[in-house]
């Protein structure tokens, strides 16, 4: 993996562990493994498939083999969007006696309930990605999430001004209204495109929330926003999924390519939609040096040691408690540098570069 592309919060040794087996209709990994009876187990709690390939493609396969390395037992399940399901893994993780839990929330209220679980029974809690609202997590694992916002505001703002359109109208496509997350990256866009809609610059356009990250909702809210306000000239869209949604309406209406849209995770739907000139940036998170990061902490916990590189601190907007931290660094990406998603071993070349977008691929450098 090439170095120096991300200035990290906290990268560390490598670990991980045998996953214990579970049922492949949640999307979970597992084999058995004997991890010495002196170290704990590890559950890890992931969201969904449905709002982010990454869950299944990324964070997944990181956390596997960070465990695996480390010869630390992990039972990491996938709770299919289903709050109650999610519930029901967490009971299943605390009785089987895990030191560590590893949460990526649905929502702070679901949350919060399995995390007072947790501390309930004396393990160690972390939250992946997301911060429980008022969930008092022991550790927070994510990237810094309102720069996020910033970068994506930022590149929309580029972007426009590219196309050389007077006062354009733009549209904001937000993400869940139950995930923290989506509440600080409109914190960071909305802090750069404020301003602009003050001094008559932009326009502000319509602005909804998408709720649970639903694609399909995204594109039915878009279309109805195009319907509304015919002159919608850019497009904040919180993620990839979304941006694909809004772009496939935007095609519909002979409007892909005039229209700037923005995304975030650099899939590969969205790198490819960047390279055909439909998406005008997304925003690149290393899931891998993520799930290293909380990996590293669930390890040394597991074994009975003192974590050292959580040294961050995030205050929660709503109990004003700090948690301490582990926050990484994004980075934008657009047609100039798609190559260094590449180059970072995050997609590959086959992924991105199928026929349909080989020559984008030659053009943008991708070799």
């Amino acid at each position: 993996m090439r170095k120096g592309l991300f200035a990290l919060a906290a990268v560390g040794l490598l670990a991980t562990g045998s996953m214990a087996a579970c049922g492949d209709d949640n999307g979970d990994s597992g084999s058995g493994g004997d991890s010495g009876s002196s170290t704990g187990k590890v559950g890890v709690i992931l969201p969904d498939t449905k709002s982010s390939a990454r869950w299944a493609t990324a964070d997944l396969k990181y956390l596997t083999d960070a465990f695996k390395a480390a010869g630390v037992q992990a039972d990491i399940q996938n709770a299919q969007g289903d709050k109650t399901q999610f519930q029901t893994i967490a009971d299943g993780m605390i009785s089987s006696g895990v030191k560590v839990l590893i949460i990526v929330n649905l929502d702070s209220g679901t949350g919060k309930a399995v995390l007072d679980k947790a501390k309930a029974a004396g393990i160690a809690t972390i939250d992946y990605d997301r911060l429980t609202l008022n969930g008092g997590a022991d550790y927070y694992v994510s990237f810094d999430n309102v720069k996020v916002g910033e970068l994506q505001g930022q590149g929309l703002v580029d972007c426009l001004k590219a196309k050389n359109y007077t006062k354009p109208v733009v549209a904001e496509l937000n993400g869940s209204p139950t995930d923290n997350n989506a509440t600080l990256f409109a914190q960071g866009y909305d802090s750069v495109l404020n301003p602009l809609y003050a001094d008559g610059t932009l326009v502000k356009g319509p602005n909804q929330s998408v709720p649970d990250w639903d694609n399909a909702q995204g594109g039915t809210i878009f279309e109805q926003m195009l319907t509304q306000k015919k002159d919608i000239k850019g497009v904040l869209a919180a993620n990839d999924g979304l941006g694909n949604a809004v772009i496939s309406v935007l095609k519909k209406n002979k409007l892909n390519g005039q229209v700037p849209v923005t995304g975030q995770d650099a899939t590969v739907q969205g790198l490819q939609n960047i390279l055909a000139g439909d998406q005008c940036m997304t925003v690149y998170k290393a899931i891998k040096q993520e799930a290293d990061a909380a990996s590293e902490l669930a390890i040394a916990i597991a074994k009975g040691q003192k974590p050292t590189t959580a040294t961050g601190k995030v205050t929660d907007p709503e109990s004003k408690k700090d948690v301490a931290s582990v926050l990484l660094t994004p980075q934008a990406i657009t047609k100039e540098n798609v190559k260094d998603v590449i180059a970072d071993g995050f997609v590959t070349k086959a992924e991105v570069c199928t026929a349909e977008f080989a020559k984008a691929c030659t053009d943008a450098g991708i070799s």
